[in-house]
């Protein structure tokens, strides 16, 4: 038998597909329930930033094991996060980074609540201020969820109990802690959460064996409890990818349920098996079929490699580039790519000049623009920073790195969609609710211009200095602006046109998206000197503990007014202390208008 290299990789390629279709089925991120609880963070506990990074270390757990824990302790932060997240056992890998990305979206419509539980019905998330990990029920918290997919069937009371009875009875005392079966038209799910020892997991089973028959006669119901959860419903709702037991009676069927790390081991092995089997059938065509190839290749392949180098302009000698890199240093190396890293092939940092600086910023203007209204499909780029924007040989700007960019329907008022870009960048209505415009783009090129003009990165949650948001918002309001602009420059630019610019900054960077001016807008104002810039508002997120006492007391109350009213639009309260609200007696000094329009 003869087979070409082509007709191997094309039998290996059928072979890899058939086992990815087999690990790809269905998300299940329809919602069971979700509970906030009723504690909130104070202002003062900088909890935010401590969410998004707890949630960051889970999704890394999540992708590697389908499940995980992790925990930020009060050391490092005024309030301790302890956080979980699981898919189901009959969840492929795919499916369930997909389910954990929706139950993360939508987990932080409880902030500022300091816990809060979502169950899906293919996966959990949850956080807490304590460690809850063994715990299997919780009184005050675990629900039921009741629903009718359609008519009962006859005797459903009975099929209930037995199929719930033998899930419960599978995933109580196997290794999995996992189990599904039917009994005669009716389909049942349980899982217990790894953090659980099997002691745990019987009695958190047992509790919602008992409770989830209240949900009778209705067709489905599930249990939502603290270490596990139990689903029974009329219609299959399980991926079916496990191990028949055998000794089953009554016409019932019951599967076990393995890990999805053990699955995917299993399924490896049989398809390693297959390519072994295979590849011995073909190894004595093939042999000959590769050295007789490789001959060919190579003495094609040397033509073509010393007409390639004659050709290229990029011929260095290896001395050279070390040299040129001081034996590629460590201090020289400015990025990492997936072709190799970057080095500095000079020894100075060129300054840029006022008209360089103002010409990438116009550029850049003109770009999102384009992105945004100079296409039948707007675009939204979603991470603009200034490591995005490349320079050309005439400092050209050009915008780069499109990983994160959405297409953005004309039909559409805003997308919800994961949370993904870069911290400092994002627009308050984006890290919050998630829900994104193009008016997320319009808030990280306001920072982006801020940094241009000033020669300073923005940190939001710096504490010495205070963000480069709270540094120009002061000098806004005490009509200093020239003294944000980089003094590299030493003097040598515009007053007028410089405080021009950061004040578009401001208002690019306005908490309330609808205040934020469009890109073409801000492309006109660019290249209009004469055309007045509107007042901006305060900007979101501001450390009023940095300013100074005069300004603090006006403008607490503007931002505890912004955090108030974003918690409103998300379907949360939120109370203030009683030292807050003597320190805000004076009132406010700007208007509401500076909230989340979410």
């Amino acid at each position: 038998m003869w087979m070409s290299g082509t007709g191997i990789v094309s039998v290996l390629t059928a072979v890899m597909v058939s086992w990815l279709c087999r690990t790809v089925a269905d998300p299940r991120i329809s919602e069971a329930g979700l509970y906030c609880g009723r504690r909130k963070a104070p202002l003062s506990a900088n909890y935010f930033p401590s969410f998004i990074k707890e949630m960051e270390r889970l999704s890394q757990k999540v992708a590697d094991n389908n499940w995980g824990t992790h925990s930020i302790n009060a050391s490092s932060s005024s309030i301790p996060i302890f956080g979980f997240a699981q898919c189901f056992g009959d969840m492929s890998h795919t499916d369930c980074l997909l389910c954990y990305a929706a139950s993360r979206t939508k987990l932080p419509r409880c902030l500022p609540s300091v816990a809060a539980r979502i169950y899906l019905d293919g996966c959990f998330l949850r956080y807490d201020t304590y460690d809850f990990y063994e715990q299997p029920t919780d009184a005050a918290a675990d629900a039921l969820n009741c629903s009718a997919v359609g008519p009962p069937s006859p005797q459903l009371e009975e099929r209930v109990g037995r199929v719930v009875q033998r899930v419960v009875e599978a995933a109580g005392g196997g290794g999995g802690r996992f189990g599904v079966g039917e009994v005669e038209g009716v389909y049942a799910l349980a899982q217990c959460w790894n953090t659980l020892g099997r002691g745990g997991c019987r009695a958190c089973l047992r509790k919602a064996a008992r409770e989830v028959r209240a949900c009778l006669p209705k067709s489905e119901g599930r249990a939502l409890n603290a270490g596990c959860y139990l689903r029974y419903s009329t219609r299959k709702f399980y991926n079916q990818q496990g191990l028949q037991v055998e000794g089953a009676q009554n016409g019932d069927s019951l599967t076990l349920m393995l890990p999805w790390s053990l699955r995917r081991g299993i399924i490896v092995a049989e398809v390693l098996a297959a390519v072994a089997v295979l590849m011995l059938a073909l190894s004595a065509s093939y042999a000959i079929f590769t050295k007789l190839s490789k001959i060919k290749r190579e003495n094609s392949n040397i033509g073509m490699i010393s007409s390639s180098i004659s050709k290229s302009s990029l011929n260095y000698k290896y001395e050279t580039l070390e040299k040129a890199t001081d034996y590629f240093n460590s201090s020289r190396k400015i990025g990492q790519g997936g072709a190799g890293s970057v080095f500095k092939e000079k020894n100075r940092t060129q300054i840029l000049n006022w008209k360089q600086r103002f010409n990438i910023i116009l550029g850049t203007a003109e770009g999102l623009a384009y992105l945004h209204e100079g296409t039948k499909i707007r675009i939204i780029h979603r991470d603009i920073k200034s490591s995005n924007i490349l320079l050309d040989e005439n400092f050209t700007p050009k915008i780069a790195d499109f990983g994160l960019a959405r297409c953005f329907g004309a039909d559409k008022s805003h997308l919800s969609t994961g949370i993904a870009g870069t911290l400092g960048y994002m627009a308050p209505e984006y890290l919050i609710r998630g829900q994104l415009t193009d008016k997320a783009d319009v808030y990280s090129f306001g920072v982006l211009v801020l940094e241009i003009v000033s020669g300073r990165r923005n940190n939001v949650f710096r504490e010495d200095s205070g963000s480069l948001l709270q540094t120009v918002w002061k000098l806004y309001r005490s009509n200093t602006l020239t003294e944000a602009v980089d003094p590299c420059l030493g003097g040598d630019f515009p007053a007028t046109e410089a405080s021009r610019l950061l004040q578009i900054g401001l208002i690019c960077t306005q908490a309330s998206a609808s205040l934020r001016s469009s890109m073409s807008q801000v492309v006109y104002m660019l290249s209009n000197s004469n055309v007045d810039v509107s007042t901006p508002n305060q900007p979101p997120f501001l450390n009023t503990g940095v300013l100074d006492s005069d300004s603090s007391i006006k403008s607490y109350n503007s931002t505890n007014s912004f955090i108030s009213n974003a918690l409103k639009k998300i379907g949360v309260s939120y109370s203030y202390s009683e030292s807050s609200t003597s320190r805000n007696s004076d009132g406010p000094s700007r208007s509401e208008e500076s909230i989340v329009q979410a």
